[in-house]
């Protein structure tokens, strides 16, 4: 399993959409920890950080829950809902993703959005399927 992990994170660091970010990912069986310093550069007109961000880090956090469960296949996001409970003008994010439901193909899992301190900023929680694609084909899952 902690083999199938190490691919998944790898996988994760590899999408060019995390240059952006530079988020950390520590995955384990069902669960997983994302961190990423709060950046000016994702704020919104008001000088706090954009909802955008808060989804990222709560859905990427959910999905590579549900991932560490599904060894052959890339799982999807099917649908993700968001709670915003505080704006964040700095410091470092720390997101929990753990899985609550899952069948065959169809899972369930959640997040929350944590500040320095831990007080919680979003909680999220989405449905997953796995999908067609498999892991061997996707070239950064190695």
């Amino acid at each position: 399993m902690e083999d199938h992990f190490r691919k998944l994170e790898n996988m994760y660091l590899a999408a060019p959409v995390n240059d952006h970010f530079a988020p950390e990912l520590k995955i384990s069986n069902g669960s997983s920890i994302l961190t990423m310093e709060v950046n000016p550069r994702f704020f919104h007109a008001a000088n706090a950080l954009h909802g955008s961000v808060y989804f990222k880090a709560l859905d990427d956090s959910a999905f590579f829950a549900v991932s560490s469960l599904v060894r052959e296949f890339f799982v999807v996001t099917v649908s993700f809902n968001v709670f915003l409970l505080r704006p964040v003008t700095k410091g470092t994010l720390r997101c929990e993703g753990t899985v609550t439901s899952s069948s065959k193909n169809l899972f369930i899992a959640e997040s929350v959005l944590y500040l320095d301190g831990g007080n919680q900023v979003a909680r999220g929680s989405g449905s997953f399927m796995v999908s067609r694609t498999r892991l061997s084909d996707v070239e950064s899952y190695r």
